[in-house]
């Protein structure tokens, strides 16, 4: 089966790619302990509808129509549980977050930014965390965080590029 990286930016059943993240979602939370409240639940459903990174004020408007309250607190709270807890990642490129295409899995994120349309594939690579380990251990530097962002184009921006 193809990862979400290698499907995010071609046509797939998005449908059933978010269903089965959000069911890795909610089984890594239960496995943890963690309490994946309504407001929690929905935020990461927002984030799983596109492969698009989403400001926290863009999920604020989308609870807010769900009836979760419109201040900014609403949002970042659940945000930042989810990213706390590795079920959603910050882009810190666009100042926004994405659902983690691989719950409960260890992993540095790196993204594949597209510069036109801001969707995002997350790629699983591990070997990306195992060479930043390899080299901050040659200088004894201790890595707490690895975020990789690449920013190009899409499959589909780029085939409208002049």
């Amino acid at each position: 089966m193809p990862r979400p990286a290698e499907i995010a930016f071609h046509d797939h059943d998005h449908g059933g790619c978010a269903e089965d993240v959000l069911s890795q979602a909610e089984h890594h939370a239960a496995a943890a302990g963690l309490r994946l409240t309504p407001v929690r639940r929905r935020a990461l459903e927002i984030l799983l509808e596109e492969h698009r990174a989403l400001g926290a004020y863009e999920v604020l408007e989308r609870l807010a129509e769900d009836g979760f309250g419109n201040q900014p607190p609403v949002a970042y709270r659940a945000l930042d549980f989810l990213v706390e807890h590795g079920l959603a990642h910050r882009v810190r490129r666009l100042n926004a977050y994405a659902a983690c295409m691989h719950p409960g899995e260890p992993h540095a994120p790196a993204f594949f930014i597209c510069s036109e349309c801001r969707a995002v594939a997350e790629a699983p690579e591990a070997a990306i965390r195992a060479e930043m380990e390899a080299a901050a251990a040659r200088i004894g530097f201790r890595i707490d965080r690895v975020n990789v962002e690449a920013l190009g184009l899409c499959p589909a921006c780029a085939g409208h590029a002049p």
